[in-house]
């Protein structure tokens, strides 16, 4: 049985990630909502009126509980010469797709706007990714009764999760793909702590239910997180290339291609750790500096370009470290594979 707070939630140990730039579509979270697990809309880079729209298109598409994800802001970076000079260093590629790099700007994700958003209209659940809110939006949210999840990469972020008053805490582990959702951007972009064994040092630290996330594409890697002291498990790469996905074709062929054959932690593309196929960029530029959403935003052309021209060595091919087993299948048959209780 799943426990409360997750229970009125879950009929299924399966939580869909919010994988944000597309991937995780309205019709996924749908589809999530109909096979009795819970999917959460990725509202990182929308706008407060683009996530609304998301929002109600699950709600017209289906009848159940979902959770919206939120990207938390961090301060500009600490040395825009270095931040430059790297995305100076990006003009050939930028060239070679038939774009430019846009300028290195910072910004907030339109933070405030889309927390007023949500507060107005509380989905049942609400998650955050980069860091820890402060307790007051935390507070305000389990007044308006949605489930709050932080995503912590250690056991030290746990601790601070939960004395701000998280209500579930989402365990990222190394294997996990696309960004880390590290409260801090410093350090080597390798790194990280395996899932199931930052499950059981969390689990020791914290007494409020976890999911666990980070490579676990079957019923068996389901399972052995559960054993090891998650309440359910959160997966993206497994659905990446599902029909309800709405992952760029490139990137859905690159994930079964042989051409790709091992993923890498890179800052490359955003200047975030972030884990994707390795490709032609991410060989080229291995020295990115902690720069994000900065970098981000001045790549964002180049890779729109890319994948325009089906330029699989100029795109950010987000996968984890199970992306082998990702299929095609519809997702809610994907759902049915990852459930232990099947």
């Amino acid at each position: 049985m799943i426990p409360d707070p997750l229970g009125p939630l879950l009929r299924r140990p399966v939580v869909v990630a919010p994988m944000a730039g597309g991937p995780t579509t309205p019709a996924l979270v749908a589809a999530a909502i109909g096979a009795g697990a819970l999917g959460f809309l990725a509202a990182g880079y929308l706008t407060a009126e683009a996530m609304r729209t998301a929002i109600a298109s699950v709600r017209a598409a289906a009848d159940g509980p979902f959770g919206v994800n939120l990207f938390v802001p961090g301060g500009p970076a600490a040395d825009p010469a270095m931040t430059a000079r790297y995305v100076s260093s990006l003009r050939d590629d930028a060239t070679r797709v038939g774009a430019v790099v846009a300028e290195p700007a910072w910004d907030d994700d339109k933070w405030a706007e889309k927390l007023d958003a949500l507060l107005a209209d509380p989905p049942p659940a609400v998650s955050f990714t980069f860091g820890c809110p402060d307790p007051g939006v935390l507070s305000a949210f389990r007044r308006a009764g949605s489930v709050t999840v932080v995503t912590v990469t250690s056991p030290t972020e746990a601790r601070l999760a939960t004395a701000a008053g998280a209500t579930c805490l989402c365990i990222q582990g190394a294997e996990a793909g696309a960004h880390r959702g590290t409260f801090g951007n410093h350090g080597p972009a390798a790194g990280g702590t395996a899932v199931l064994a930052l499950v059981t040092q969390v689990a020791r630290v914290t007494g409020v239910p976890l999911i666990a996330a980070g490579g676990i594409m079957t019923a068996d890697g389901a399972a052995a997180a559960l054993a090891a002291g998650a309440a359910a498990v959160q997966c993206g790469t497994a659905f990446l290339r599902c029909p309800e996905s709405g992952a760029h074709p490139v990137h859905k062929a690159a994930l079964a291609s042989g051409r790709f054959t091992g993923t890498t932690m890179t800052r490359a593309f955003s200047g975030r750790p972030a884990r994707g196929l390795v490709n032609q960029f991410t060989r080229d530029h291995p020295d990115a500096p902690p720069a994000y959403p900065e970098i981000n935003n001045a790549t964002r052309p180049l890779r729109a370009a890319a994948a325009r021209q089906c330029d699989a060595d100029r795109m950010s091919l987000w996968a984890g470290a199970g992306f082998r087993q990702a299929t095609d299948r519809p997702a809610a048959e994907i759902i049915d594979r990852l459930d232990p209780g099947r």
